[in-house]
């Protein structure tokens, strides 16, 4: 039996923690994550998704073995046991390529899947729920669920071992990359929306003769109630009666999983795996809460060391190469700017990889490393707890505070038991 497997009979059974899914490419993001995993001895799912790394290197410049390759060698570097390590590609499907028509997108979507599972990837999220050129915005769940069949028959086909990969299907997914607009409304998937889109995938695999893969499917996407946009959240609603756990009665060796779950109280997590929702994704709460943390080094070295802060630079950066927010962000030129920096989607993560960036970020780091900062002025901007906790981090003093702060986002998820 799968780590997975026995993650999700474990919250079936009302006992055992959800998995925190960690959807980020960026080196401290990581760094973070896998310390907080072997702090707790605990295991850790690592996703990256479709446009982020793929078999021609994403916006990442990683392909899928380059991904893993990087993640393993951090986790050795930071003694973190290999076996708790989970590996998972979100959104797989023609997303990257909806600009194409169908055909074309799907092959490009088929050499993606076969890519990751030969990295060594084994928990697939198929995500064939968005129309390519000329399609509608949103496939209905018959043409998903085929698309979806088609992948999996390429995925069975080129693994190393086809017998440990596990699948997650599912159309309730926001756009890869983020979340939905401000405007937006959120409401939850309605029971028999979650059972057709099962028993559509059940049909599309066994009409492909995808039985061996249809058994290896454990996760189902859902839209439990719970979203953010640039500038709002919705919170999940507590007290809202719980219509989807039933949908999984037939189905014992499945549970949901639940995507932008970020920012959400820390309650929710618990609530959430009560419910079936074994799988929790996060993502750009996590590099929110880096950025939030760099943004108040730099306050600290301006104070110390005077110059310009380093919002600065990222402000540079992405007027200069707008592609990323600009159809994200809406409103008046003093909005969009805040929402920039600021905003919940966190569209500023897509440029902390630019090297001028890059090479500003290190420069801030080795400059406070070297500080001789006053506790009043770091107190001035990083909560306490983010202080104490990278008092305990065996890390240079920049890289423990930023550490922190990402663990603090983190930990709720680790500690998602619906036996608490």
């Amino acid at each position: 039996m799968s780590l997975l497997d026995q993650i999700i009979r474990a919250n079936r059974a009302g006992h055992g923690p959800a998995i925190p899914s960690v959807c980020s490419a960026h080196p401290d993001v990581l760094t973070a994550s896998l310390l907080l995993a072997r702090s707790l001895d605990r295991p850790l799912l690592i996703e990256a998704t479709s446009n982020q790394v793929n078999h021609h290197g994403g916006y990442t410049g990683q392909t899928p073995a380059d991904f893993i390759a990087g993640v393993r060698e951090r986790a050795d570097g930071l003694g973190l046991r290999q076996e708790l390590l989970l590996f998972g590609g979100d959104h797989l499907g023609p997303q990257a390529w909806k600009a194409q028509d169908a055909d074309s997108a799907m092959v490009e979507a088929e050499g993606m899947i076969a890519a990751y599972v030969q990295a060594g990837f084994t928990k697939i999220h198929l995500d064939c729920s968005e129309g390519c050129a000329g399609e509608p915005a949103a496939l209905n769940d018959e043409l998903a669920a085929a698309r979806s069949a088609q992948l999996a028959e390429v995925a069975e086909r080129a693994a190393p071992d086809a017998s440990k990969l596990r699948y997650v299907i599912g159309t309730e997914v926001p756009p890869p990359g983020g979340a939905r607009h401000d405007e937006d409304v959120i409401a939850p998937t309605p029971p028999d929306r979650a059972a057709a889109t099962i028993a559509a995938h059940e049909k599309a695999f066994v009409a492909r003769g995808q039985d061996a893969a249809l058994t290896r499917v454990r996760g189902l996407v859902v839209q439990p109630g719970l979203e953010f946009a640039p500038g709002h959240i919705d919170h999940f609603p507590m007290d809202s009666p719980d219509h989807l756990s039933d949908v999984l009665s037939a189905h014992p060796d499945m549970c949901f999983e639940a995507h932008s779950t970020d920012y959400q109280k820390p309650e929710v997590f618990q609530e959430l795996a009560r419910r079936r929702v074994a799988i929790l994704k996060v993502g750009p709460a996590l590099t929110f809460a880096w950025r939030e943390a760099l943004y108040a080094l730099s306050h600290v070295d301006v104070w110390q060391n005077g110059g310009a802060h380093i919002s600065e630079v990222l402000e540079a950066a992405m007027t200069d190469a707008p592609k990323d927010w600009i159809g994200h962000y809406h409103g008046s030129a003093d909005e969009q700017r805040q929402l920039r920096h600021f905003g919940y989607a966190d569209r500023i993560r897509y440029y902390w990889a630019r090297v001028d960036v890059a090479q500003a970020v290190d420069d801030l780091k080795a400059r406070f490393d070297t500080m001789a900062v006053s506790a009043p002025l770091l107190w001035q901007y990083l909560p306490a707890q983010t202080r104490e906790l990278a008092g305990e981090l065996d890390l240079p003093p920049a890289m423990a505070l930023l550490a922190a702060h990402v663990q603090i986002a983190l930990r709720p998820y680790f500690d998602a038991d619906p036996t608490c």
